[in-house]
């Protein structure tokens, strides 16, 4: 009797060492990935996609590089969307041991793209060129056009990108820049500049350019 009790304490024992040396899968998930198609007979990433999960109604978005992060747990589905790509949802496995988990979603494209079309007023190039030919330039036009050109003014442009106007696809770009930028930290906390390297490393060429100096009124 008593080598049986000594048997199950032991037993015992041994699985309660078990239990504690075994680690517990973690509540919460770092879920991080690309979102990538193939376009054109090429691999290529897809920005600005949503990725969010339906049950919870809350997400994110990727960036112009196609990279996503966002909390998730066990278990729960993913939805990928984008204009023009067929939606992908994905189910996070339950049996993850670690914090987090990475992926490189694809995607396919669920429309055909028809060929950029030229719209000319001239029904033929020669057409065009007899017009071009006969088309008076008056010196108001010449003005401005030499003026545009002139390398003065392209050296003070480079220097001054705000004197040149951004165009409709710069302009898309760049809002959709921020977007993505406000979107990918939706319900986190934004990282802070200060531990920026970057952040630190303009400041610091500002600072060597003069940039915060007070300019002498003329």
């Amino acid at each position: 009797m008593k080598q049986v009790l000594a048997l199950s304490i032991f037993f015992f024992a041994l699985c309660a060492i078990g239990n504690a040396q075994e680690s517990p899968k973690p509540d919460l998930i770092q879920l991080s990935g690309i979102i990538v198609a193939e376009v054109d007979g090429r691999r290529t990433v897809v920005p600005y996609a949503t990725v969010h999960l339906p049950i919870k109604r809350r997400g994110t978005y990727s960036d112009y590089r196609g990279f996503f992060t966002i909390v998730v747990e066990r278990g729960d589905k993913v939805r990928f969307n984008c204009i023009g790509f067929d939606p992908v949802t994905i189910t996070i496995p339950d049996t993850l041991t670690q914090d987090r988990y990475s992926l490189v979603q694809i995607m396919t494209q669920d429309t055909i793209n028809l060929p950029e079309t030229v719209i000319f007023p001239w029904p033929s190039k020669e057409h065009f060129k007899v017009e071009f030919l006969k088309m008076d330039v008056t010196p108001e036009l010449q003005r401005r056009a030499t003026e545009n050109i002139a390398n003065d003014y392209l050296a003070e442009a480079r220097k001054n990108p705000d004197m040149v106007a951004y165009g409709g696809r710069e302009s898309a770009n760049f809002y959709l820049r921020q977007q993505s930028r406000e979107y990918v930290y939706l319900g986190q906390t934004p990282p802070m500049n200060i531990f920026s390297p970057l952040a630190w490393g303009q400041f610091i060429k500002a600072w060597k350019d003069g940039d915060f100096k007070k300019k002498k009124k003329e």
